[in-house]
């Protein structure tokens, strides 16, 4: 019997093969339509729109499913959630705000600043110390020390997490603090962790570190998507310290890659009123990541009078955001620079907005630098680079590759008294689809740090020259043409 049920089964399908193949294809055109609409009205770009459309229709069975997986631009859930359940998140903001009016900064009545004030959930503060952790032992060696000392809870929120010599230090000193009492919330990215094995996790969470995925995925209409990303990088220690940067938790920050080293990459501790705002804009993750939110301190208090010398903005952007807050932040930067704009990024793939602005820096007159690897992580972002290079050189902006190493790095020198730590690349990824977090200090102490910082990177810089970008061939030229149309899914 169930031989005779096979094969009628067979027959069928057999017979009637055509036809399902005429339903599926059928299926696909009227999903391509509907998708190629929905890309009309949500598409950033009019070239966008048309792109979308065109493939979409053409090709449906291949595009739809990328669509779907790659083509939204709004974290769709996260921004509901927003916007809906976070009367928590907006009351303590409402209380932070209160307590920031003491620590009024001189910075808020900035025109540089002004717009990036609205940008942000608080405002420019006085009373901080902030200063730089050049290179991950330095980094690691401070966060290690800051978790040790801490109280009542530690706050961390990483986009990769690795089960490695500097994976394993953390995670026994979480356990050996959580059995002392203090508190530990910690968020990964599944995306950014998917090599993180499963038995590390088990063993934090038996140990009583709560520990979550970001849930990029959670929510209606975020199933497929695997574009968005926290790309956050956060320590917080009781509430009266914080450190920032480009730093993961992986021995390749310890200059240990099988093949990228040394590794180079900076961070920026934290302490004063900022040190809030770093807080909530994890709380904020925590609450869309799990539901509910941890018992905090939201005392707003100085840094040491002594060292409280910087005016700070803390700026979280991401795809729920009503408006493209790291593209604009990142535009604001550049044209408000007046005499010096020194950008360090691993990656150059940014929009034609970023790169119109770039050349009206350098033909202002002002001296624009972009300090790139010269041995890249990713070649597919490396050749589209070319592409924005080619276009950004010719007016006058100097590029300088790194030599000594893989420079990883996000950090932002404007002028002489503006300094930017960040977690935020100079590329589409992290202007639209990434959850990032930077600092903006109105520093000149830090400042002139940062510039001897940038003038030792540069020392192991050669300069790309206009004729050598001349001499590019047209292979090279046709490759990154071709790599820099996926910029918007690299």
């Amino acid at each position: 019997m169930p031989a005779d049920i096979l094969t009628s089964t067979w027959h069928w399908l057999s017979m009637n093969s055509a036809g399902i193949a005429a339903l599926f294809a059928a299926s696909f055109m009227v999903l391509g339509v509907l998708s190629a609409l929905e890309a009309i009205l949500k598409s950033r770009t009019a070239q966008g729109a048309v792109a979308w459309a065109i493939v979409l229709i053409g090709l449906p069975w291949v595009f739809v499913p990328l669509y779907w997986i790659f083509g939204r631009r709004k974290f769709r859930g996260y921004a509901l959630a927003k916007h809906s359940d976070h009367s928590e998140i907006d009351r303590i903001a409402a209380k932070l705000a209160s307590q920031f009016s003491n620590f009024r900064a001189t910075s808020s009545d900035d025109p540089r600043f002004i717009a990036l004030e609205q940008l942000a959930t608080l405002p420019f503060s006085s009373a901080n110390d902030a200063h730089l952790l050049i290179n991950g032992e330095h980094a690691f060696a401070e966060m290690l020390s800051r978790i040790a000392a801490a109280k009542h809870y530690v706050l961390l929120e990483f986009y990769i997490i690795r089960d490695d010599g500097i994976g394993g230090k953390l995670a026994d000193l979480l356990l050996a603090k959580v059995r002392d009492g203090v508190a530990v919330y910690f968020i990964y990215d599944e995306i950014g962790s998917l090599q993180l094995p499963g038995s590390y996790l088990r063993r934090l969470r038996n140990g009583g570190v709560d520990v979550r995925p970001f849930n990029s995925t959670k929510g209606l209409g975020n199933r497929l998507q695997l574009n968005f990303r926290n790309h956050r990088k956060i320590v917080v220690c009781d509430g009266d310290y914080s450190l920032i940067g480009g730093m993961n938790i992986g021995d390749e920050y310890r200059d240990m890659h099988p093949v990228l080293k040394p590794w180079r990459d900076t961070g920026l501790a934290l302490t004063g009123p900022a040190v809030h705002a770093v807080q909530l804009a994890f709380a904020e993750d925590w609450l869309w990541a799990t539901g509910s939110l941890p018992e905090l301190n939201w005392h707003v208090c100085s840094a040491d009078a002594d060292k409280a010398l910087s005016k700070t903005l803390v700026l979280a952007t991401g795809p729920a955001d009503n408006t493209e807050s790291c593209a604009l932040y990142f535009l604001n930067m550049i044209n408000h620079a007046t005499a010096r704009l020194w950008i360090v990024s691993p990656y150059f793939v940014p929009d034609a907005p970023v790169i119109h602005a770039l050349q009206l820096a350098a033909m202002r007159g002002v001296d624009v630098r972009i300090m790139l690897p010269a041995k890249p992580d990713k070649i597919m972002i490396q050749l589209s680079s070319y592409t924005a290079i080619k276009e950004t050189l010719a007016r006058g902006v100097q590029f300088y590759y790194y030599q000594d190493g893989f420079l990883h790095e996000k950090v932002m020198l404007v002028d002489d008294d503006i300094s930017v730590v960040g977690t935020a690349n100079l590329d589409n990824r992290s202007f639209r689809l990434n959850f990032e977090i930077g600092v903006i200090s109105h520093d000149r102490h830090l400042a002139q740090k940062m510039e001897v910082m940038l003038n030792t990177d540069l020392q192991h810089c050669v300069q790309l020259l206009p004729r050598e970008v001349a001499k590019w061939s047209l292979r090279r030229r046709l490759l990154s043409r071709c790599a820099y149309l996926f910029a918007p899914l690299q």
